[in-house]
């Protein structure tokens, strides 16, 4: 995979190049501003773009209006994670909002494990999602009244959780203790609910995690 890291920590940012270039990713280019994110992007067109939240010179949310940047200049969006330490519901919503997939947010210090952080990288590379459950619980937490949402039983509301985070369909029923096929069932069901149109499944699973994400 070939990546772009936007991190303002020395520390961290020689990290992520250290773990990703050992794993066999390239690094095309490490920068620690909004403004160099962006034309790092438009420079190499990465497969994915690895962003903090806080860069300079306000290390507020500087990192997260540049990857919405980003993702408006390109067809395809370029797929993005956040990496934060805290839950910005607003702008992780509109991050959300362009319905691509290729999207992720992560909070730094729940990321204690190097292969389901690798595979995270792979995933959003590839289209899907991975979304920390905090974000999850904190965007839905806005979003409870949407009407296809309401139609999910409490089961379907929590698949439709893991599927956010990014949990296959065994990985799901291992979670949650129940046979695959139960699992297919509920999936099944609740993108009926949602009203999606038929599509690869792929893509209605992407299309189900932004309508729970997204919905007003």
């Amino acid at each position: 995979m070939r990546l772009v890291i936007a991190e303002d920590l020395l520390l961290l940012r020689e990290g992520l190049i250290r773990l990703l270039t050992a794993t066999g990713h390239e690094v095309l280019a490490a920068v620690d501003s909004g403004p160099d994110l962006i034309a790092a992007v438009d420079t190499h067109r990465p497969d994915l773009a690895l962003i903090d939240v806080r860069l300079p010179p306000g290390f507020r949310d500087e990192g997260l209006r540049a990857a919405i940047e980003v993702r408006t200049r390109h067809t395809p969006a370029t797929p993005v994670i956040i990496l934060s330490q805290y839950v910005e519901r607003t702008y992780a919503a509109e991050l959300l909002a362009d319905g691509q997939g290729g999207v992720g947010y992560l909070l730094k210090d729940r990321v204690t494990d190097i292969d389901t952080f690798l595979d995270a990288l792979e995933r959003v590379a590839a289209g899907g999602t991975a979304l920390d459950p905090e974000v999850i619980a904190q965007i839905f937490a806005r979003n409870s009244r949407h009407t296809g949402l309401a139609r999910l039983t409490p089961r379907e509301h929590e698949v439709l959780a893991l599927m956010a985070q990014g949990l296959s369909n065994s990985a799901i029923a291992e979670r949650l203790v129940l046979a695959p096929v139960s699992v297919e069932k509920h999936i099944s069901n609740l993108l009926a609910k949602l009203d999606l149109p038929l599509t690869n499944d792929t893509h209605r699973r992407v299309q189900a995690v932004l309508t729970y994400l997204n919905a007003c």
